[in-house]
Order: C-alpha cells, then sequence, then structure tokens
C-alpha cells in the first residue's frame, strides 16, 4: 500500500511542479470561448422563432452552459487555478452560470463528496437523497419509480443541484428542521433569483425590444424565453449524464462508514479509484466533459487543472496494473447503459453488491 501511495504521489508531485502559463493560457482560452458562445447564441436567439437560427442558437448557447459549469466552473472552484493569482479564476469567488450558490457546492462537492466518495450514508452525492443504488441502502416503495424520478432529475438537474446541500429529503421527513437550513435557502432563493431574472426575464425582453421594430415583440421575446429553456435543457441532461456515468456504473464500489476509520492516504487513493469510473473518447468529449470523463484522475488529484488528466492518465492506469487494481473505464454510450442498468436494477428489493471494507492489509478488497 505504501509503495501504491508513494506512486501515486510522485505522478501528483511531478505534475504540479510543471504548471505554468501553458495551463494558465488553456483556461483563458475556455473563458473567451464560453464568453463568445454565450454572445453567439444569444444573438442568434434574436432573430425569433426562424427555425435555423433559433435552434442554432438554442445549441450553442446550451454548450456555452456547459462549458461554463464543467470545464470552467467546476475546476475553478476546486481550487485547480488558484496558483495563478487571477481573481477570475480563484476557487473561492468564481461564480458559474447555475443556481446553485458557489458555497453550497464548495460544500457538498469539493467537501463532502470528494473525501467520502461513495462512503454509504455520507457521500449525499450516491443517489441524490433520491436513488436506491446498491443493497446497503434500505428499498421503499418509492424506489420502482426511480427510472421516472432519474428522468425528472436529468431535465431539473440545476434546480436539484441547488438545494442538494440542504438535504430537503431529510427537511420533508422531519429529521431536519426548517429553522436549520433557512440561512441556506436564503442564499439559494438569491441565486435562483439572479439566474430566472436573467435568463427568462431580462434577455426575453432584450429580444422583445428587437421584435418590436417588426411589429411582433411578443414573438421574438417568446423565442428567446424558448431558446434559453432549451439551453438550460441540453446543459442539465449532459451534465447529469457525465455526472453519474462518473460514479454509477455497473463496476464501480460502495463503501461503508467503517471501512474509512483510520484510512491511510493510499486507501484514500484505492478508494477514489475503486469509486470512480472514466469514459473513453474523442477530445471534444473530453472537452464538453469538463474532463470528467478521466473521473478517476480526478478523484486522484481534484487540485490538478483538468487539462492535464489526459496526459497522466496512462501513468495512472500503469500503477493501478501494477498493482491489480480495476481502472473502469469505457466508451459514454456503454458507461451510460450500465447506469440505467443498475438504477434499474436497484428499483426492486435485493441487488447483488454490498459495501466493501479496505482491509489495513489486503490491497484490493474482494467485490460483493
Amino acid at each position: 500500500m505504501a509503495a501504491f501511495q508513494q506512486e501515486l504521489d510522485t505522478i501528483h508531485h511531478e505534475t504540479r511542479q510543471t504548471l505554468g502559463e501553458r495551463d494558465a493560457r488553456y483556461i483563458r482560452r475556455i473563458l473567451r470561448t464560453v464568453r463568445l458562445l454565450e454572445a453567439v447564441g444569444r444573438s442568434l436567439l434574436m432573430f425569433g422563432w426562424f427555425p435555423p437560427t433559433w435552434l442554432l442558437g438554442a445549441a450553442i448557447l446550451g454548450i456555452a452552459k456547459i462549458m461554463d459549469n464543467m470545464e470552467l466552473g467546476h475546476n475553478v472552484m476546486h481550487g485547480q487555478y488558484n496558483w495563478m493569482n487571477d481573481p477570475r479564476f480563484h476557487g473561492d469567488t468564481f461564480e458559474w452560470d447555475n443556481t446553485c450558490p458557489k458555497e453550497e457546492w464548495r460544500h457538498s462537492h469539493n467537501f463532502l463528496h470528494h473525501n467520502y466518495t461513495n462512503v454509504i450514508g455520507k457521500d449525499r452525492d450516491f443517489g441524490y437523497g433520491m436513488l436506491r443504488l446498491s443493497n446497503d441502502l434500505r428499498w421503499s416503495w418509492l424506489h420502482p419509480f426511480q427510472l421516472l424520478l432519474t428522468m425528472l432529475l436529468a431535465t431539473y438537474f440545476q434546480w436539484f443541484v441547488a438545494i442538494h446541500d440542504m438535504q430537503m429529503d431529510k427537511v420533508a421527513i422531519g429529521r431536519k428542521k426548517w429553522s436549520s437550513v433557512r440561512p441556506q435557502w436564503l442564499l439559494v432563493r438569491a441565486k435562483i433569483r439572479r439566474v430566472i431574472v436573467r435568463d427568462y426575464i431580462l434577455w426575453p425582453l432584450a429580444a422583445a425590444a428587437v421584435g418590436a421594430f417588426f411589429g411582433e415583440a411578443l414573438q421574438f421575446g417568446l423565442a428567446m424565453f424558448a431558446g434559453q429553456a432549451v439551453a438550460n435543457l441540453i446543459r442539465n441532461v449532459w451534465a447529469w449524464a457525465i455526472i453519474f456515468c462518473g460514479h454509477f456504473t455497473e463496476d464501480i464500489y460502495t463503501f461503508t462508514k467503517e471501512s474509512i476509520e483510520g484510512e491511510s492516504k493510499g486507501q484514500w487513493y484505492l478508494r477514489q479509484i475503486l469509486g470512480s469510473s472514466n469514459i473513453s473518447g474523442s477530445k471534444l468529449l473530453h472537452l464538453l466533459s469538463g474532463n470528467l470523463s478521466h473521473q478517476v484522475e480526478h478523484h486522484l488529484f481534484p487540485d490538478l487543472p483538468a487539462n492535464r488528466y489526459a496526459e497522466i492518465a496512462p501513468r495512472v492506469r500503469a500503477v493501478c496494473a501494477k498493482y491489480n487494481v480495476p481502472y473502469n473505464t469505457g466508451a459514454f454510450i456503454p458507461q451510460l447503459f450500465t447506469v440505467f442498468k443498475r438504477i434499474a436494477r436497484y428499483s426492486l428489493p435485493g441487488g447483488p453488491q454490498k459495501a466493501v471494507t479496505i482491509e489495513m492489509d489486503s490491497m484490493l478488497p474482494e467485490k460483493a
């Protein structure tokens, strides 16, 4: 285990030592690209319901929102570019185009999810308080409907993420008082209000003003409103798919709370690998996934700029092969299929996989 840890530490250290202007140029270019795509997408939506421009505008704006959330926001808020000392790319101050406030995201994702990856009862991202994805979770009457709930979650992903850290499932059943989450709600409400005003009031009004010159203010305003909604839907479904492929594929492991007591850094590395799944594909796929297609590398080294994951992935995979650790990867559609397979299987009582304990003297636990 010590040797396994040392080899991964070396990959991290050597990569950190080479960070510099190449990485700074990359993230600055991503920011410029996002802003350009936003401008082009919304400009095209200003032409009203004319099909070619409306469809293209909604699609381009959707891509802009994907890149803003995944390659820019998610990675910057991990502090991957804090070393640049550029306030535009500092994890503590960056605000993304999403309904979830940065403070809520950093707590639920950066702290809880990354520290307790796939630990039953600790990692709230495992099932998002809605889905049963392991037989370590008690089955209830709601779970036969979880394929439908999954589609609901995908469609409205940004809204579910916004309230995720509030643990509304516990509030609903009385295990948590509303008064304890009200300060969080005020923060979330303010962010939601800003997003709604921008996307569904100000931009439609701007489009309506353009349409007024043609005597079609209402039609132009509605076209912008609908285009914004479709762009948000594109971002929501894509983000959901990438995130679910990262941790809920058929071959991932889950863990007990007891298994992480006294956990060494090497065991933490092992848990991150066993609890994560990669997606193989093109450079465009990696870009649009925010490089979360390299979920294993991201969970090992969340502070490394994501544009470096592709170059260190072969080294990580070689270490895994050397120590007989599974390295879960596959093409996007097959990985997504196993996600649906897992969701469907655990919608029924029982299920084949239980949480595992990483023994101090064992490199690799048996998969239940």
